[in-house]
Formats: C-alpha cells, sequence, structure tokens
C-alpha cells in the first residue's frame, strides 16, 4: 500500500513540475546548465543556508554577478503554490529594503529561485550567533535595520500597486547587504490584501512566537499580523535575544513578556542588549519598545499602520504617551499559542501517545502553522 502511495506522489510531482513548466512566468528564466555552472554543480563549499524549503547556494553567474539560489528540496513541504507565489511577489516588487529575484529555473525535477546574493546572511544570524557571523550590530547600525525593515513593510502594506502582506516577518527572514541595510525576504508565503479588509484564512502558516494571536488563533488575517511581527523583531533587535527562547525566569514566557514587565516597572533599558554597554541612544532605544510594544497589542486596531510606525521610529511622529496598562498583559492572548505550542513540545517529549491525547487546544490544533518556518 505504501509503495502504491508513493508512485502515486511521485507521479503527481511529476504533472505538476510539467504543469509548471509549461507557464509563462514574469521573470528572468534561467537554464539548469547556467545555475550548475554559477554553483559549481551546487557544491557544499558554496551552501549558505538551509531551511525547510531546501539549500541556498552562492553562485556567480557568467557576467560575474554573485547570487543566491534557492534550491528546493524534492522532501519539501513547501510546493508548487508557495513557489510560483514568491516568483510572482517578488518579480512585480522594487524597494531598497526588499530583497530581489533575479529570476528562476524550473528544468527536471529542479525549481530554483535566482536571488542577489547579501553578503552579511541574515539578521537572525547576527543576533543571535554572533561568533558565526562576526559581525558587530552597533547602536547605529541596530537603529538603521530597525527603520530600514519599517520601510520596506510600508511599502508593502501601502505604497506598491499590490497590496501584499507577508505573513512570516522574523529576523530569519531579513537578510543584511555589505553595508548592512536591511532587505525583507522569502514571499512562499505573502498574500495579496486590500485595504482595511481583514480575511479569514483557512490555512494558517508562519512561525510560532511571531504570529499575531487573532491570526495564530483564529486565522484572521490583515496587514496588522505584519505589524505585530515586526514589533516581535524590534524587541528582538534592541535586546539582541530571540523572542521563543529567552525567559530570565519561570515566570516570563518570551522576550516580549519579558518587555512588558519592565515597561510596566519603569526599567525599559534593561532590555538593551548588554553588548552594547553604555553605548547605544537612550531616547532611540525607548522609542523603538514602545513603538514595538504598541505593534505587538492585542487589539489590532491598536497597533499603528507600517508608515506611522516608520515615522515615530524616525521621530518625525510622537510615540503615544499612553502604551496599553502592563495589567492587561498577564493573560494575555498574544501568548497563548506559545504557551500552548510549549506546552504541547513538552507533553510530546514525555509521552507522545499523552500528549495526543491531553492536547485539547494546542497552537497546532488551533491552526495549521509553518512546522519549516524557522525562527533562529
Amino acid at each position: 500500500m505504501s509503495t502504491l502511495w508513493w508512485k502515486g506522489y511521485l507521479q503527481c510531482k511529476k504533472r505538476q513540475r510539467k504543469d509548471l513548466e509549461g507557464m509563462e512566468l514574469q521573470t528572468v528564466s534561467f537554464a539548469l546548465k547556467q545555475i550548475k555552472a554559477a554553483t559549481n554543480n551546487f557544491d557544499a563549499s558554496n551552501k549558505i543556508g538551509e531551511g525547510g524549503f531546501g539549500a541556498v547556494y552562492k553562485g556567480r553567474l557568467s557576467d560575474g554577478t554573485s547570487v543566491a539560489v534557492k534550491q528546493l528540496s524534492h522532501q519539501s513541504r513547501q510546493g508548487n503554490r508557495e513557489f510560483l507565489n514568491e516568483i510572482g511577489m517578488i518579480s512585480c516588487l522594487q524597494h531598497p529594503n526588499l530583497v530581489k529575484l533575479h529570476g528562476c529555473c524550473i528544468e527536471g525535477t529542479e525549481l530554483l529561485l535566482v536571488y542577489e546574493y547579501l553578503e552579511n546572511n541574515s539578521l537572525a544570524r547576527a543576533l543571535f550567533n554572533p561568533e558565526k557571523s562576526q559581525l558587530i550590530l552597533d547602536w547605529p547600525t541596530r537603529f538603521k535595520i530597525c527603520v530600514g525593515i519599517a520601510k520596506g513593510l510600508a511599502y508593502l502594506h501601502e505604497e506598491s500597486s499590490l497590496k501584499i502582506v507577508h505573513r512570516d516577518i522574523k529576523a530569519t527572514n531579513v537578510l543584511l547587504d555589505k553595508d548592512l541595510n536591511p532587505k525583507i525576504s522569502d514571499f512562499g508565503l505573502a498574500r495579496l490584501t486590500e485595504d482595511e479588509k481583514t480575511y479569514i484564512s483557512t490555512r494558517v502558516a508562519g512561525t510560532i512566537g511571531y504570529m499575531a494571536p487573532e491570526y495564530a488563533l483564529w486565522g484572521y488575517l490583515s496587514y496588522k499580523a505584519d505589524v505585530y511581527s515586526f514589533g516581535i523583531v524590534l524587541l528582538e533587535i534592541v535586546s539582541g535575544k530571540n523572542n521563543n527562547n529567552y525567559a530570565p525566569s519561570d515566570n516570563f514566557i518570551c522576550l516580549l513578556d519579558w518587555a512588558c514587565h519592565l515597561l510596566q516597572n519603569g526599567k525599559i533599558e534593561e532590555l538593551v542588549d548588554d553588548k552594547l554597554g553604555s553605548r547605544f541612544s537612550k531616547a532611540e532605544a525607548e522609542r523603538i519598545i514602545k513603538v514595538a510594544l504598541l505593534c505587538t497589542s492585542a487589539t489590532p486596531s491598536l497597533r499603528p499602520v507600517m508608515s506611522e510606525a516608520v515615522g515615530m521610529l524616525e521621530g518625525q511622529r510622537d510615540v503615544p504617551d499612553e502604551i496599553p496598562e502592563a495589567s492587561t498583559y498577564s493573560d494575555d492572548l498574544r501568548f497563548k499559542a506559545l504557551k500552548d505550542f510549549q506546552r504541547e513540545r513538552l507533553n510530546q517529549s514525555a509521552s507522545s501517545n499523552q500528549a495526543q491525547l491531553a492536547s485539547i487546544q494546542t497552537a497546532s490544533d488551533l491552526c495549521e502553522y509553518n512546522p519549516e518556518s524557522r525562527s533562529d
């Protein structure tokens, strides 16, 4: 039975790839031999990253252009829909804070995306694995990165001809060029939207800990979901800590929880990365943290639009005097999905059978999140 299923699955994949090859895609189409020549036949020494979708290789085209080649793994759960989605979205967008797509290759069993090469890898690597990246993110650089991401999202939501919700904003999906300018990447989960409209998504995808509560729990999707994720990334940039992996004590579930506590107790500066010492602007740090907490409000209507966030970060717009009362954070829906997810993971490690019986209202019961979308 399993052999028959596998044969059927492979035949389906072959049909899907033939359908892709027959489509007219609005981007440059590379031949597989060009990509193999550029990456030295996908040599392991050229591999610069790997995720649930597959591997990423550094390459050099015949004209000398450095590129990053994203190779969709045959075992990946990211399918043709996400592949086409990424081509369709990013090929129509041009902004200094969005990664540039040079083209794609659909040939044989290969599905490849060819991007501009960004020398300094991901923001997540720079923040959470400094020994690997060997980058020093000083305060002016962190501030520049915060503003750059905000401008990229403002373009997606408000300025581009296509109004787009990214759905997976996180430090892993922000790449840094040679001058440490941020560029938003990975549009496989992105969705077109209309101004001020909220959609109910039956296929919730993203990363636990970054997803807005109304989306993670009930599938309500609007551009305010990206605003929430952006707020989490702001906190990570200021603190140098991963939202999902940091809790100073058992009383706190994540970085956002800790930030809310610090605001309540007037100790907001304690969130700033210890590696910076005293080499940061207190006024800018306080402004960024307050904007982050506005963006992560449990109520979508209280979150700013991204153009407002840009204005607040740059000091051209006042940050509201009142951030939501910290007392509203204690049993906050923002933490429910993350708490449930962590509880489920602990239960599974103790006993997978018991976990299946006990997990009545875990995050994965409530929504189909994207298990391949990693936070670090």
